[in-house]
């Protein structure tokens, strides 16, 4: 079997280095730099290459041994709507490949791209180097547009063509999950063959249940995400609404940890007022890993309304700080959450459905204990050594039977 030496990311709209829960950095941000760390202890080199924002920003940046990022110039030296970067696609290639010249032949073994716009780039270079791209989609546009709401914007036909020409195309295609898996080859016809699914890893250092402290004098519920309506951070205030006209007798706090994102008619702060709830719920930006573990232990139950989801990150850290999640059965979530032994699934995103699960696990205090047990054994297989493991068999698959 080939050693991998060194690989090439490419994460070309948003950098690995970016703080989760902000703008367009989430999931994805923290699944680049913890899959290139992992691979890095296992003796493969990651260089991440991301188009820069700033003036400011280094050429290169070394966040560790073994990884290194490239922040390569195209376009304004600014951030830019994430709609208006495929009209960059060609320069960023561009000035990849003129890195990859001043570098010795056989620098990379392989490219392993992220969301489509790096797959497009990749794809050109992956010809122009003679070596294969494997790509990992994140999140696709034919499912995301099966869950829009009145007045939501489709994701654009360019992002769909970019991503079947990747599914046409890549070597191979890395699926966080089963479903995702489906999703390629029903949305994309993408040949099963050449599909890999390696779950995602959670940070099993830094999301631990040592030190659990519970919110003081409350039922506490913690939301960590974007803060837009993919997310379903309204059904949550919604829900706690209901259940507070109902059983005012439990004293409920609600934390949302992230930033606001996405389409501008969707106002989250007017969704609390309207609903009564701006004395339950408190906002926070978007916070560093250390300090959101704490938030996830702080919490007597975490929720993820998503209406879709690829994996779930989030799901993972909370369980992995011995705190049971109440998540949608949709996507990745339906394994990143096992159902009655992490934490609880929620069919749809009925609100008395959220409500009813939000007073199940508040009444029955043995339950939310039992759970948060089986949330820690539940994380503890997913490690992202694991996932680097299974990622680099999907690089050797790559080499040794190339696609024609």
């Amino acid at each position: 079997m080939p050693q991998i030496r060194r690989v090439a990311f490419l994460s070309l709209h948003t950098s690995p280095l970016e703080q989760p829960g902000s703008g367009d950095a989430g999931g994805m941000n923290v699944y680049v730099r913890s899959l290139a760390s992992a691979l890095a202890r296992q003796g493969t080199e990651v260089e991440v290459f991301t188009r820069s924002w700033s003036p400011d920003q280094p050429r290169v940046e070394h966040p560790e041994a073994g990884v290194c990022v490239h922040n390569i110039k195209a376009g304004p030296a600014h951030r830019i709507p994430k709609e208006r970067l495929p009209g960059l696609i060609h320069q960023m290639a561009d000035e990849i490949d003129a890195i990859r010249a001043t570098q010795p032949a056989g620098h990379y073994q392989a490219i392993h791209s992220h969301y489509w716009l790096s797959g497009v780039a990749g794809l050109y270079l992956s010809r122009a180097w003679k070596i294969p791209l494997i790509h990992t989609m994140h999140t696709m546009a034919r499912v995301k547009n099966l869950h829009l709401h009145s007045g939501e914007n489709a994701e654009p036909e360019n992002r769909e063509q970019g991503e079947q020409l990747v599914a046409d195309h890549a070597a191979r295609l890395v699926a966080n999950t089963v479903a995702e898996s489906a999703e390629l080859q029903s949305h994309y016809e993408a040949d099963p063959r050449l599909i890999d699914v390696v779950a995602p890893g959670v940070d099993l250092d830094v999301f631990t249940p040592q030190g659990v402290r519970r919110h003081p004098g409350g039922f506490h519920v913690v939301f960590a995400g974007r803060l837009q309506r993919l997310k379903g951070p309204h059904v949550l205030v919604q829900a706690a609404a209901a259940l507070r006209a109902r059983r005012p007798d439990i004293p409920l706090k609600i934390t949302l940890l992230g930033e606001h994102s996405g389409a501008r008619h969707y106002d989250l702060d007017a969704i609390i007022a309207e609903s009564g709830m701006a004395d339950v719920v408190t906002r926070h930006g978007a916070v560093p890993r250390e300090e959101l573990a704490a938030w996830l232990r702080s919490a007597d139950v975490v929720a993820m309304p998503s209406y879709s989801e690829s994996f779930g990150l989030v799901a993972l850290e909370a369980q992995a700080c011995g705190t049971p999640v109440i998540a949608t059965r949709v996507g990745g979530l339906a394994q990143a959450v096992a159902d009655g032994m992490s934490g609880l699934l929620v069919e749809g995103h009925r609100i008395t459905s959220w409500a009813a699960a939000l007073e199940k696990l508040h009444d029955d205090v043995a339950l939310r204990a039992a759970l948060g047990a089986g949330a820690v054994r539940h994380a503890a297989a997913f490690g992202w050594d694991s996932a680097a493991r299974a990622t680099l068999a999907s690089y050797r698959k790559a080499l040794t039977a190339p696609r024609a």
